[in-house]
């Protein structure tokens, strides 16, 4: 937590600072997704005319992600550039583009969970070990990356399943 207090109270006060970050793995609804590497996060913190504050800084983490079709773990750089305006008001300070923020509480500062939404809003869509990835067998779950299995692998075309189903109706009389 930083407090801004003195920057939003003094009109067209600048500062830079250095954090870490406080914790180890990204957790949200698709998971718990181990940091590998994390570099300190450097924000340049604003006062303009005393109309809003501008939260300007970058960080590059590296983040443990499975493969979207092996499972594999996958390590994922990723970099976020942080940009953000609160709007100085009567009260105190609110997001300028009237998002919610629980990243700032009064004129606290919490870095970690502001780092936490910039992560949500540039999670991957998708990660692959590598693109000619051939991912999992269906019937016993084998990483076909690392070799073949003995299982069927015919999947019938779901748009002919009433014409299959009329075969089967045959083979029974």
């Amino acid at each position: 937590m930083i407090d801004i207090s003195t920057i939003v109270k003094s009109i067209n006060k600048e500062t830079d600072l250095t954090a870490v970050l406080g914790f180890e793995s990204f957790s949200s609804r698709l998971g718990d997704f181990p940091i590998l590497k994390k570099s300190p996060i450097s924000l340049h913190i604003a006062n303009q005319e005393n109309a809003c504050v501008l939260i300007t800084g970058s960080v590059d983490i590296e983040v443990s992600i499975p493969c979207d079709r092996c499972l594999e773990e996958v390590p994922t750089k990723i970099h976020l550039d942080i940009d953000k305006k609160l709007d100085i008001t009567d009260g105190g300070l609110v997001d300028g583009e009237m998002e919610e923020t629980d990243y700032l509480i009064g004129f606290e500062l919490d870095i970690d969970k502001l780092v936490y939404s910039e992560i949500l809003v540039n999670w991957p869509m998708r990660v692959l070990c590598k693109d000619d990835c051939k991912g999992i067998c269906k019937v016993c779950g084998m990483n076909l990356n690392k070799g073949t299995c003995n299982c069927d692998s015919f999947v019938p075309d779901p748009r002919m399943a009433a014409f299959q189903d009329i075969f089967n109706k045959f083979k029974e009389v």
